[in-house]
């Protein structure tokens, strides 16, 4: 079984962030979001991975990952070129497919149990696709699925007013070659684009069954700058204590916390974990940096008191401020003028960008 990887998306909801660089960099605890769906792919015994890639942002993914040997597998890199929709990227990927079947995951979402189990489950002699699902408070917001007795997928609904079930579809799917043919009769929707779930269910019109798979430990698209800082809260949930940095008084830190190599903790300074701190930053002796926090390499972060946000990196952040729920791009320094300190902000700040408060 091969895996798909779509990474074609401009990640206009990320704005200012995704200006200068994409969506599937931007990182969850440090790490990119794209790379935790190769991990998920790779613990499930997919190495052979094709990544989909749109016109924006291609090169610095491509950098980023190589051919995929630093982490454990074989990336092919497939343009797709401009996004025209779920269906329209995944018919792209069909050389690379072939005659096997493939699994396709969101470059944006995060799971925290992965997909090992929907993979060994699916048999591609019984089913012609399988979707990964996860119950939902407000169905009518999502796209639903409705199943039978046997748990086979009968029909799928965009936001539907009277929803059949509280089934949402996750961006995880298994397919057969089979799809492609669905694919190629598709026209396009009325938001333009190609949607893979009027492929899917076109299968079903032919009596193909196909599997659904609940999922049951959390699931995050990360689309919007909220969302990154709530998954980021998710991960971190998990983080384990791993210190490779210096820190200069124990007493500087409680609960999980996780320093990069040539980083630096400083005498005075408080932090409390769950916290992620990358490689070569500093964290000044008059800082305070809270629970669910990511700090991103190469950065200096001093006089500030810093909550359940994310910096990508090289970030100066010296405020005399308390930083909330904030998304800080890399390379934004945010500095403060002589005044009053107030009860909390909260920021989006793009690349580059300088904010003296």
């Amino acid at each position: 079984m091969k895996g798909v990887i779509l990474a074609g998306g401009t990640g206009s909801r990320l704005r200012p962030i995704t200006h200068t660089g994409p969506k599937q960099l931007v990182p969850i605890a440090n790490k990119p979001v794209l790379e935790y769906a190769i991990d998920d792919l790779r613990d499930a015994g997919i190495t052979d991975i094709g990544i989909i890639l749109g016109n924006k942002g291609r090169d610095a993914i491509q950098q980023y990952f190589g051919d995929g040997d630093d982490f454990g597998v074989d990336i092919t890199y497939i343009v797709q070129g401009e996004p025209l929709g779920l269906a329209h990227a995944v018919g792209c990927a069909r050389d690379f497919v072939g005659d096997e079947s493939f699994v396709v995951y969101l470059g944006d979402d995060l799971m925290r149990e992965g997909i090992t189990e929907l993979v060994e489950d699916f048999d591609a002699d019984e089913y012609a696709a399988g979707i990964g699902l996860q119950e939902v408070d407000e169905p009518s917001r999502y796209g639903i699925v409705d199943v039978d007795e046997n748990d086979n997928v009968v029909g799928l609904t965009e936001k539907p007013d009277d929803p059949p079930t509280n089934l949402a579809l996750i961006g995880i799917y298994v397919f057969t070659p089979d799809i492609f043919p669905k694919i190629e009769s598709l026209e396009p929707s009325w938001r333009g684009e190609l949607e893979i779930t009027e492929a899917i269910q076109a299968l079903i019109d032919d009596g193909r069954r196909i599997q659904s798979h609940v999922v049951h430990g959390w699931w995050k698209d990360t689309g919007k700058p909220g969302d990154v800082v709530h998954a980021n809260r998710l991960v971190l949930d998990d983080l384990q204590t791993d210190i490779r940095g210096t820190v200069e008084d124990d007493e500087s830190i409680t609960g999980r916390v996780e320093l990069g190599e040539g980083s630096i903790i400083e005498e005075g300074a408080v932090v409390r974990g769950p916290v992620s701190i990358g490689e070569g930053t500093r964290i000044g002796s008059n800082a305070y940096i809270g629970p669910y926090t990511s700090i991103g390499d190469d950065s200096e972060v001093d006089n500030v008191h810093v909550e359940s946000s994310v910096t990508i990196g090289e970030n100066v952040i010296t405020a005399d401020r308390t930083i909330i729920d904030s998304l800080i791009g890399r390379e934004a320094s945010i500095t403060s003028s002589k005044g009053r300190r107030p009860a909390g902000d909260r920021f989006v700040v793009g690349q580059n960008s300088s904010l003296e408060l």
